[in-house]
């Protein structure tokens, strides 16, 4: 997801800590809306359903972690940062105990607060790394590029989609109806196993010419495999 498609909400009373926030939140190429309480903010989530909430723990109205405490008992799994001058052992681990993910005390330095928000994103699954490595294979998701052994393989797009399937489920027996859904989408009304199997055959060929490798294994009855 690009930095400008994610939603991050801050929840904090003093409007100059908050201004400064959000600029930095901003300059980083996050979208972002800031609050000054608690009030209004759980029908903002329930409508924009935001990637991360950034959230005081001294509030008016309703404490911070009391407030995160009730999202969780509704459902709500937004990963959350607490941004306190609280600072005891106590507020911490109840603050991570009433759903908080991670904790940064005042006076706190932006740029290590831009890093915990990435952190935990990629965590999450909203930032995904650029690029992804498994064996001596590199993905490079940003570029689509593929590369094995420092050389570039030249792969379709929609071969590129498929080995990134498997790299994200290694060590999975993946089913030909799962990568229909996934690759291809479901959209082809007449579609057979052995399209299917002419794509996995030109993609391992195209992985490793020489057959001595394995990447991709096929799994009796199921489908196929990364080893």
């Amino acid at each position: 997801m690009d930095r400008t498609e994610i939603e991050i909400v801050v929840i904090e009373d003093e409007s100059d800590i908050l201004e400064l926030v959000e600029y930095h939140l901003q300059k980083a190429g996050y979208c972002v809306t800031g609050f000054l309480s608690t009030e209004r903010v759980e029908q903002f989530i329930e409508e924009e359903n935001p990637s991360l909430m950034i959230v005081d723990r001294n509030l008016p109205g309703m404490e911070g972690s009391e407030f995160v405490s009730k999202m969780r008992s509704v459902g709500y799994d937004t990963p959350v940062i607490f941004l306190t001058a609280r600072d005891r052992e106590q507020d911490l681990e109840e603050g991570f105990l009433r759903g908080g993910d991670d904790y940064m005390t005042k006076p706190f330095s932006h740029k290590e607060l831009i890093l915990r928000i990435e952190a935990l994103l990629r965590r999450s699954g909203v930032l995904t790394a650029e690029k992804v490595r498994y064996r001596d294979i590199t993905l490079d998701l940003k570029r689509h590029e593929v590369y094995v052994e420092h050389r570039q393989i030249a792969l379709t797009n929609l071969e590129f989609k498929l080995f990134h399937t498997f790299v994200k489920n290694a060590g999975q027996p993946l089913d030909r109806d799962y990568l229909r859904e996934e690759v291809w989408g479901g959209e082809s009304t007449v579609f057979h196993d052995k399209t299917i199997n002419v794509a996995m055959n030109r993609l391992k060929k195209k992985l490793d010419p020489e057959g001595g490798k394995h990447y991709i294994e096929p799994v009796w009855g199921i489908g196929y495999k990364l080893t």
